[in-house]
Parts: C-alpha cells; sequence; structure tokens
C-alpha cells in the first residue's frame, strides 16, 4: 500500500473512531498516534524556515503533520475545504520544498 492509501486509511480510522465535531488539535494527536501505530516517522507543529537571497528566517507558520518528510497533513474541522485552506497548504508545500500530495481530514463542525 502506497504512502498517500495508507494516510487516508489512518485518517478514516481516526474519524471512524472519534466522530465529527471535534477541534482540530484532538484529530491531529489521534492521528498522530495513529501514525506510531502503523511506525511512520513525521515531523508535527514545526516552524517553517523561509529562506530569501542568503537570508533566513525562523517564521512561526506552524504546519500540522509533515509524514516521511514527503506528505503534508493539515488537520482540519470544517464542513467545506475554502480557498484559504488550499492556499495555506500550497504555501507550506512551497515552504517545505514537499510533493504536492497532501491528505486532509474533514469533519462538520456545524453539528
Amino acid at each position: 500500500m502506497d504512502l498517500t492509501s495508507v494516510l487516508i486509511s489512518a485518517a478514516i480510522e481516526v474519524h471512524r473512531d472519534k466522530g465529527p465535531g471535534l477541534v482540530e488539535s484532538i484529530y491531529q494527536w489521534c492521528l498522530e498516534k495513529e501514525l506510531d501505530l502503523r511506525s511512520l516517522s513525521f515531523l508535527s507543529q514545526k516552524t517553517v524556515t523561509v529562506h530569501y537571497k542568503g537570508f533566513t528566517r525562523e517564521e512561526p507558520l506552524r504546519f500540522d503533520i509533515l509524514v516521511e518528510g514527503s506528505v503534508l497533513v493539515e488537520a482540519k474541522s470544517v464542513a467545506k475545504v475554502l480557498p484559504i485552506h488550499k492556499a495555506q497548504l500550497l504555501s507550506y508545500m512551497k515552504l517545505l520544498n514537499v510533493p504536492s500530495v497532501y491528505c486532509s481530514i474533514l469533519t462538520r463542525s456545524d453539528l
């Protein structure tokens, strides 16, 4: 099974167990535990280093989870993905130099 399929399976498992309507930090924590159970390496809530013309800056933009150094996972507890969510993911992917593959957890927060 490829990494994307494993991540989707892990996200589905978290959602089955916890259901809809919780805050994003709970879903993220549960997903991190699920990734541990599946022996996947990941980083979470790290600052992003911005490089510009020889200068660097640690920026407090905190991505949710970077799995195996290649898949960015952003936990969202929303009824609908908005353009700002997509823009955030694209910005993180560009700053982190990760492939354009990502997984997000979507739930209805209006229940």
